[in-house]
């Protein structure tokens, strides 16, 4: 029984010993029709098992009729086992494109979405070999050309190819495909016929001892019948795992692409052909978005010219120490998390377009009208002054600019402030009025920067109008936290920073990351006007003395320091 063809209708018949073995019977019963023959009052009879039933004394004609029936019954049983194989191969097909589908829909590098797209065509087909083409166009959607981009093969796994241009015309297979939108299924490329308008190029099999026989070339096609690329299969195979190392192996074991192969293939294509539209869709929706960035970048700093580069390195560094971080196993950060905390970094400060210009660009303590102001105060006094109280009406101006630099002491300069603020000189309506009003004396008093209270808590607000401006962006799923990430690089780890003193857990840790890269890089700026850069030594000397104080977190300083994410 082990040497039956299961391909052929065929007929067993058992004599009355065999019948009684009943498992080796029900082995076959599935394939082949079995009849018995022996004595019908035999209770061993399987009758479940048997076709049909020949007595022992039967005539001629009678065990003829039988067999016959039988042969029909076995033809029967043939179809039904073909079309459950039929139907359970097509499941596992179908549950296999469902499953590639799924795969390819989630993929959003195009690189990687190609290769599991050529992957899975090698693999359904038995393909030995393979390759993608992608479609060029122009800015208005116009296609030029086919650019190669990727090459796989089983039997030459190592090939040095790089990228390469076809033009989309009948010459080639690829460009054939691409222009007419037709797939080409070819038994053997070197015997194509001689009224066809394209042709195997055979350099590739010259130079490297291949020989390419079938193919298989098909359009990638979206749902508007647009096509996106093309999908070339190479050499279909009896077995997959055949390595056709000379052409004896090939002209053996390489068979053409029968119309099941081409089914399978043609849906494939058309699900990465959908998947190749979203994925240059993505990109382009990411070419957009960093356009934006970049542009709100630039209106930031064209309000704050001193700042300029200030966002870039921010979100440079922070992204530097989170993957430091990462390959330290400490915290995990994916790529979506990495570029979450990068688009945080560039637009942390984007909120300044809502602070007053003049506070945002004070570079000294008095704005540059109350300078003049003040000047045309000691103007009126001086025309009818003498010559030694012009002088003193000099040195006093004089202590009033020294008080309007931001890196002065001020203690040092209370003496002369008093002496300025007890001087008054008469307007044009006579009206007796002092050389300093109350607002530049609170100004002149400021003991360290430019701003006053109100000033810095006007500077401050950038990060809450930071926070409202980022909210409003539809960001998608992967990038939902950037706003909650730049909304508390100003807050510290013991609650005493701003705008909400949040502390501990509360701060995300990529706004931590954030804050480091942000401090260290104010203290260092060259560009700032009301200070002096600090060097990167005393910088990190004044982070580590923050993060001793409860402000910054000490860990990622230290790694910040040890991994000197610093140097740009």
């Amino acid at each position: 029984m082990t040497a039956l063809d299961p391909g052929r209708p065929t007929v067993v018949v058992v004599d009355a010993t065999a019948w009684r073995d009943r498992s080796a019977l029900a082995a076959i019963a599935e394939s082949v029709a079995i009849v018995a023959r022996g004595s019908a009052d035999d209770d061993d009879v399987p009758v479940d098992l048997i076709a049909s039933y020949i007595p022992a004394d039967a005539s001629r004609n009678t065990v003829i009729a039988q067999l016959r029936g039988a042969f029909r019954h076995a033809a029967a049983l043939l179809t039904v086992h073909a079309a459950r194989a039929s139907e359970a191969r097509r499941y596992r097909e179908l549950t296999d494109l469902t499953h590639i589908g799924v795969a390819l829909s989630t993929e959003r590098n195009l690189l990687t979405l190609l290769e599991k797209i050529l992957t899975q065509a090698r693999r359904i087909s038995d393909s030995d070999a393979g390759s993608i083409y992608l479609v060029e166009r122009t800015e208005d959607g116009n296609p030029t050309s086919l650019k190669f981009k990727l090459s796989q093969n089983f039997s030459l796994p190592n090939l040095p190819l790089g990228e390469f241009t076809v033009p989309i015309d009948h010459g080639s297979l690829a460009g054939y495909a691409a222009a007419t939108g037709e797939a080409l299924v070819i038994d053997d490329v070197y015997l194509l016929p001689g009224d066809v308008t394209y042709k195997q190029n055979r350099s590739f099999d010259e130079k490297f001892g291949y020989r390419t026989k079938s193919m298989l070339v098909l359009p990638m096609k979206t749902h508007r019948d647009e096509v996106v690329g093309v999908l070339q299969l190479l050499n279909r195979k009896r077995g997959a795992d055949t390595r056709l190392s000379d052409p004896d192996i090939t002209a053996r074991e390489v068979v053409p692409y029968d119309h099941r192969s081409v089914e399978l293939v043609t849906a494939l294509a058309s699900q990465g052909a959908v998947a190749i539209e979203n994925s240059l869709l993505y990109e382009d929706i990411e070419r957009l978005f960093e356009g934006f960035v970049t542009a709100a970048v630039t209106a930031i700093e064209s309000r704050d010219p001193t700042t300029y580069g200030h966002s870039s390195r921010v979100a440079q560094m922070s992204v530097a120490l989170a993957e430091v971080v990462d390959r330290g196993g400490r915290v995990r950060f994916s790529r979506e998390q990495l570029r979450e905390l990068r688009y945080a970094g560039l637009l942390h400060d984007f909120g300044k377009v809502g602070v007053r210009e003049q506070v945002l660009v004070k570079q000294k303590k008095l704005y540059p009208l109350n300078v003049d102001l003040i000047r045309l105060r000691f103007a009126v006094l001086a025309q009818t002054a003498d010559d030694a109280a012009r002088a003193e009406l000099d040195r006093l101006f004089q202590a009033v600019l020294s008080a309007n630099e931001p890196s002065l002491d001020a203690q040092r300069q209370n003496d002369a402030l008093a002496a300025v603020a007890s001087l008054t000189y008469q307007d044009l309506d006579g009206e007796c009025r002092p050389v300093l009003t109350n607002d530049e004396q609170r100004w002149l008093s400021i003991a360290r920067g430019t701003l006053d209270e109100h000033e810095r808590r006007e500077i401050e607000s950038h990060v809450t109008h930071t926070y409202r401006f980022l909210q409003r962006i539809p960001w998608t799923r992967e990038l939902r936290h950037v706003p909650e990430i730049a909304f508390a690089h100003h807050e510290k780890l013991n609650g005493h920073g701003y705008p909400r003193a949040i502390a501990g857990d509360a701060i995300p840790v990529q706004a931590r990351i954030m804050t480091i890269a942000d401090i260290y890089d104010a203290l260092t700026a060259a560009d700032r006007p009301y200070k002096r850069a600090v060097s990167p030594e005393l910088a990190l000397e004044i982070l580590q003395r923050e993060a001793k104080a409860g402000e910054l977190d000490a860990d990622l300083l230290h790694t910040f320091i040890a991994a000197r994410v610093y140097v740009l």
